[in-house]
């Protein structure tokens, strides 16, 4: 059976990759830092192996990786937002952004990659949108996730000849929770903008995740999941 670990795996786009993961027959270990939705998440996925870590603490990222025996399958999808303008974000926010968003990516790669070497694998970043197109009063937000782009890109080139893939989604505008603060206007006003005429679902960039996952000669990739939203 093969093996994967998903970050920020309790709600929104990390349950509904984890959800599809189980249906097409891997075992699922899943990482939380705080707890929220966590109970919910197991009512639905009984199989899966929540661990607690924050990915921004290499300690914490070694602990988990030292619990798994192998693993074939790495989807970075922890994440944080931040909707400020630039002269109002203070160093703080900007580091817990970045530290999280990369910085996880990074750490949760370094340690996956030593339990592909022996036996190939695939790694899949979550990116945003806003890391192809930038979004205004959410710069800092942006670069995090166009560093991992790059991030993905590179480790591409690097990882290819151990038999490891690298790939990106990037997500448009998603119904999840992150979103859940936007007026009814504020909806609307989107869903005008997006060619489909409506919000993604957590559902449709699972299914992104997996075709990259099983696609043996695909990789350094950031594959658009946005409606038209960005092209």
């Amino acid at each position: 059976m093969k093996r994967a670990l998903v970050s920020g795996g309790t709600r929104g786009i990390g349950l509904a990759v984890c959800k599809l993961l189980i249906k097409d027959g891997y075992a699922v270990t899943a990482l939380y830092s705080k707890g929220e939705g966590l109970e919910e998440a197991k009512k639905q996925l009984p199989e899966v192996e929540f661990l607690q870590a924050d990915v921004s603490d290499e300690n914490a990222v070694k602990a988990v990786f030292e619990k798994i025996p192998r693993l074939d399958l790495l989807v970075n999808n922890a994440g944080v937002s931040l909707y400020k303008q630039v002269q109002d974000t203070t160093l703080s926010d900007y580091r817990r952004v970045m530290d999280i968003n990369i910085g996880g990516a990074f750490l949760c790669v370094k340690y996956a990659v030593k339990k592909m070497l022996e036996n190939g694998g695939a790694i899949v970043n979550i990116s945003s949108v806003w890391g192809q197109a930038g979004g205004s009063c959410e710069s800092v937000y942006s670069a995090s996730k166009g560093a991992v782009d790059g991030f993905t890109k590179a480790l591409a080139k690097e990882l290819a000849p151990s038999g490891i893939t690298v790939n990106c989604v990037s997500p448009g505008v998603i119904d999840t929770r992150m979103n859940a603060h936007l007026k009814k206007e504020d909806r609307a006003a989107l869903c005008e903008e997006i060619p489909l005429g409506r919000f993604g679902t957590p559902e449709e960039v699972a299914e992104a995740v997996l075709f990259l996952a099983k696609a043996k000669y695909i990789t350094g990739q950031i594959l658009a999941v946005n409606g038209g939203f960005y092209i």
